[in-house]
């Protein structure tokens, strides 16, 4: 059954902890969803761990329409948010409801994801009434780095601890169904998560979120440019894929790939027409 936004809504309310990953392709969509997955995020993140990028900066509508409807394609039964990138919802209201637009209809995704606080909640409220669901983004917001001065944990000041707070208060008045928290302690993630009666989604939050959200890249080992304090690696895929690029390397270069078996036949007799 397709998970949806009353799957979060009664997550929260029963006390089931939610769970998300990032996916950026059909193949992997289809992998994650099949594990049961409740949401795949297509994240901005693909600029880095997909283009190379430094950066979310530089990601357009394009890329994640690309690769959006991708992911659409390939889950089945998990709520697939896409990302609303830098500069497609912050210039006005206007270009955030017709991007999220987009990103709905080219996309094919099932809800929008935006970062920030205050500052975006008439983005939130006018797409949110065009019946498209989101998500907020708190916290550390990758598309905010340029004004932090890095990727740098947010809130630890008093000062800065009460803004994410009410900031969370303020997106959930507007009608964001779940939020991100990113890169903030945990102990100011649990008061928020208490406070809020939407679901709040973790990654570098602490574990009293009413969920969790990783780069795929990052828990299977596959991106070692650089690996966040927050990231429990569950396997070490990108050493296995190393391996095996590594051996069919050498097969090719010793001639014992292809084997017959890997082969087409075609008759004798046809063959000796062509000398």
């Amino acid at each position: 059954m397709k998970k949806t936004v009353s799957t979060f809504k009664k997550a929260k309310e029963e006390g089931t902890k939610l769970t998300m990953l990032t996916a950026y392709d059909y193949s992997t969509a289809k992998l994650i969803d099949q594990a049961g997955v409740d949401s795949i995020l297509v994240g901005d993140s693909l600029g880095n761990v997909i283009l190379g990028y430094e950066d979310t900066i530089s990601v357009t509508m394009e890329d994640m329409i690309h690769h959006g409807a991708a992911v659409a394609r390939g889950a089945k039964e998990a709520l697939v948010v896409i990302d609303m990138p830098f500069m497609s919802y912050q210039a006005s209201v206007y270009d955030a409801v017709m991007n999220a637009g987009r990103l709905m209809k080219e996309g094919r995704a099932n809800a929008v994801k935006l970062e920030g606080g205050a500052s975006v909640c008439p983005q939130i409220k006018a797409i949110t009434e065009a019946s498209i669901p989101v998500v907020a983004h708190l916290g550390l917001t990758p598309q905010s780095i340029n004004a932090f001065g890095g990727f740098k944990v947010q809130g630890k000041s008093e000062a800065d601890a009460r803004r994410i707070l009410e900031d969370a208060l303020k997106i959930e008045e507007a009608g964001a169904f779940a939020v991100v928290l990113e890169g903030i302690p945990a102990k100011l993630a649990k008061i928020i998560t208490e406070k809020l009666t939407i679901p709040t989604i973790g990654i570098g939050a602490g574990k009293d979120c009413d969920g969790q959200v990783l780069v795929y890249q990052d828990m299977l080992g596959m991106f070692s440019d650089f690996v966040p304090k927050f990231v429990k690696q569950f396997a070490n895929v990108g050493d296995v894929m190393k391996e095996a690029f590594e051996n069919y390397i050498k097969e090719v270069q010793a001639g014992t790939f292809p084997e017959e078996k890997h082969t087409y036949s075609i008759a004798d007799d046809i063959i000796e027409k062509l000398y």
